[in-house]
């Protein structure tokens, strides 16, 4: 009797230690039963939130938020702080460091795609390798896993849509002058028929010299010529750098789709470009096209479409459509760069599936508040409907989105620029890349660990 008795007593103190999981609220994800974080703090370390205090008199959604990750915690039974460690420069070193000298904190790292070739390339990322979440959820960002993702292993993640990047803005007034109807172009993109050789048509018909003195007074476009020539590369289904079959970085700039998109982008900025003024300074085109005499702007979206924006204080109306098609591109696309989330190669499986798991739960949107249209913000405010609605809605869906892997071994200036982007106007792209191959290909090596 008395065995009895310290049996049910044993199994009755297991029971008290063992957290109970009772049936998640409506709405909520599936309880996963078998996590528990045995009441760890779990950190998520940003590069931008310098207090994770809650708000002392949040709004509604704000506290749906607070109720959804305190039941959160509490089901599988930790803390998680999501806070600033290093800037946009310095939280790969705090991560660095951290794998270096682990001290058993349960963390995961948040950084900008710039950085993450040196610490992938030495292995300091472990692989998001199991069955507590799913990857085929929409929820996950397919450009950035798919940027992250070699031999078939994925080393890190981001969620929702990305921010679109590469676009062409146009003067609304100078194509009107011009006699192009600019809805033709939103058409066009609607059609899948934006292509370069329209594109080249309207900035033919954009360039003059209205005073016949032999010198252009209204130009087909301006901007950034870098961006210029990355799209030609992407637009024409090209890459610079990829993975072969091998999981090995190699270079891919030699294709004919990207010399023959790099080519044609030279071409046209020497026809139709606005060039840097012997006194201008490198964003020289920033103000050129806010004093209205170029018909299109390559840059990037945040140029008009944030807040604060240098153009906001634009007089001329304008309009945003995708990069257009070259021969062999298949769509339109932008070259996206998302932030990053990793988890040290400090812990072992069991910890590390536990902490993807986490970090999936602690990423989804607040239940009752999965706004599909909270990007949108108050872009209205700043341009014309079918910019936000067909331009800038499309270029955030995963098959407009392509990844720069340029970024595995440097950053686009120090990898592209002076070897080939910034020297294409004395040289041929078949002839720069010929030159660069060697020092490239040392790059490739060292990531390869060859």
């Amino acid at each position: 009797m008395k065995k009895l008795v310290a049996l049910l007593m044993a199994v009755l103190m297991l029971l008290a230690c063992t957290p109970v999981l009772a049936e998640a609220p409506e709405g909520y994800p599936e309880i996963k039963e078998g996590v528990d974080f045995g009441g760890a703090t779990i950190y998520v370390y940003d590069y931008w939130t310098a207090s994770d205090e809650r708000k002392a008199e949040p709004n509604e959604e704000e506290q749906a938020q607070y109720d959804y990750r305190d039941w959160l915690m509490e089901t599988y039974n930790c803390t998680i702080r999501q806070i600033q460690k290093g800037d946009w420069t310095t939280n790969v070193q705090e991560l660095t460091n951290f794998c270096t000298a682990p001290d058993g904190t349960l963390c995961l790292y948040i950084l900008p795609p710039d950085f993450v070739g040196t610490p992938m390339a030495n292995d300091l990322f472990a692989a998001w390798e199991t069955d507590l979440i799913n990857f085929e959820d929409d929820k996950w960002n397919d450009s950035t896993i798919n940027f992250m993702t070699k031999a078939d292993k994925v080393y890190g993640v981001a969620t929702g849509n990305s921010e679109p990047r590469q676009c062409l803005f146009f003067n609304k007034r100078v194509l009107e002058e011009a006699g192009i109807d600019w809805e033709t172009i939103y058409d066009m993109q609607l059609e899948g028929t934006w292509t370069w050789e329209v594109f080249e048509g309207m900035l033919a018909q954009i360039n003059k010299d209205t005073d016949n003195d032999g010198v252009l007074d209204i130009y087909g476009m301006t901007g950034n010529n870098s961006d210029l020539y990355m799209m030609g590369v992407a637009s024409n289904g090209g890459e610079f750098f990829r993975f072969n079959d091998a999981g090995e970085l190699e270079i891919a700039v030699n294709s004919d789709a990207a010399l023959e998109g790099l080519a044609w982008a030279k071409d046209i900025w020497a026809k139709y470009g606005y060039q840097q003024p012997a006194d201008g300074s490198w964003d020289y085109f920033k103000d050129s096209w806010k004093q209205g005499f170029c018909g299109f702007y390559m840059y990037q979206t945040y140029g008009g479409f944030n807040d604060n924006s240098e153009m906001a204080d634009m007089e001329d109306e304008w309009g945003c459509v995708a990069f257009p098609k070259g021969p062999k591109g298949e769509t339109y696309v932008s070259i996206v760069s998302d932030n990053v989330t990793v988890i040290p190669n400090v812990y072992d499986a069991e910890t590390t599936a536990k902490l993807a798991f986490i970090y999936d739960m602690w990423s989804n949107a607040t239940p009752g508040y999965d706004d599909e249209y909270g990007w949108i913000g108050n872009k209205y405010n700043f341009t014309d409907d079918r910019a936000v609605d067909e331009t800038y809605a499309m270029l955030r869906e995963p098959e407009h989105c392509v990844a720069n892997p340029t970024l595995y071994i440097g950053s686009v200036n120090d990898v592209l620029g002076q070897p080939l982007l910034w020297q294409l106007a004395g040289g041929t792209p078949a002839e720069l890349v010929e030159a660069a191959t060697p020092a490239w290909q040392a790059l490739c090596d060292t990531f390869n660990g060859k």
